[in-house]
């Protein structure tokens, strides 16, 4: 299996990566489990970046790597036009469903992040919340992103840091499924000095800053249940290990869960840090 979980965040050297091979195994990542069961306890994440990005009322704004429709949902509660797009269509259906129940008008399309169809600047603004970090080709995603979007528009991106909670545990999965050569890591997008290489020759303004978002779990062992069951990178992670190793990841999370708990009794409460980006296009 394909780890989309790297453990270096500085890339890696030699020959470019087979993207379309490493992109195919990470849609199959994420069509198994269940993302929306985890997806929905993230919404405050999306209106967060929406009130960070000042969505306006009849503003046209695309989603990209919408997962089950956080930050999609965001903007429309706020009246904008919404375009809501992932690879994975199980996910645009939970947002379809979502949307459906808050009598919410939105347009659902499934589409590949690096290549978006599309015309130029035909959005006001652009948003991804935990999702456009795991694109196997970055740049090209970057360069899409910006493409699709018009001079003076914003995007606004949610990314987990590389130090952070998830970060650790994408670093721990990494130890026990390394990365495809020349691959680089998800969690260059939650640093803000590689946020401005990539995006800021295009900007005239970039805010980064970090915020946290607080896991509620019944136990550390809730916390990796549910991971384990609902969460496809984390489910093919553990299909991909044979038991012995199954048995020391799980207790690798578990411990990492514990370490960041900051409860002092009954249910965890565990901070996960990541970067609130906020571009504005030139």
């Amino acid at each position: 299996m394909t780890s989309i979980m790297e453990c270096d965040v500085s890339g890696f050297a030699g020959a470019a990566p087979d993207f379309q091979s490493i992109k195919k195994k990470q849609q199959a990542a994420w069509s198994s489990g269940d993302y929306a069961v985890l997806g929905t306890t993230l919404q405050i994440v999306g209106e967060e970046l929406a009130e960070a990005m000042d969505l306006r009322a009849g503003q046209r704004v695309l989603d990209i790597a919408a997962g089950n429709g956080n930050a999609t949902l965001a903007a429309a509660r706020r009246w904008c036009d919404v375009t809501s797009t992932d690879y994975v269509e199980a996910l645009l259906h939970r947002g379809r469903q979502r949307a459906e129940a808050e009598g919410l008008h939105i347009d659902f399309r499934q589409a590949d992040a690096e290549a978006l169809p599309f015309p130029d600047e035909a959005f006001d603004a652009v948003v991804s919340t935990f999702g456009v970090m795991f694109t196997p080709d970055q740049n090209r995603s970057a360069a899409e992103m910006l493409r699709v979007l018009k001079p003076g528009g914003r995007i606004g991106l949610a990314n987990w840091t590389p130090d952070g909670f998830i970060g650790q545990i994408f670093k721990i999965i990494g130890r026990y499924l390394p990365p495809p050569a020349g691959l680089k890591s998800p969690l260059m997008w939650g640093r803000k000095d590689w946020v401005e290489r990539t995006l800021g020759p295009k900007a005239s303004n970039i805010a980064a800053e970090p915020r946290h978002f607080r896991f509620h779990y019944r136990s550390a062992q809730h916390f990796l249940d549910v991971f384990r069951a609902y969460y496809g990178p984390v489910l093919k992670a553990f299909e991909a290990l044979e038991e012995p190793s199954r048995k020391a990841l799980a207790l690798d999370i578990v411990d990492l869960v514990e370490r960041f708990n900051t409860s002092e009794e009954g249910p965890i409460v565990v901070p996960a840090e990541y970067l609130e980006i906020v571009v504005t296009k030139r």
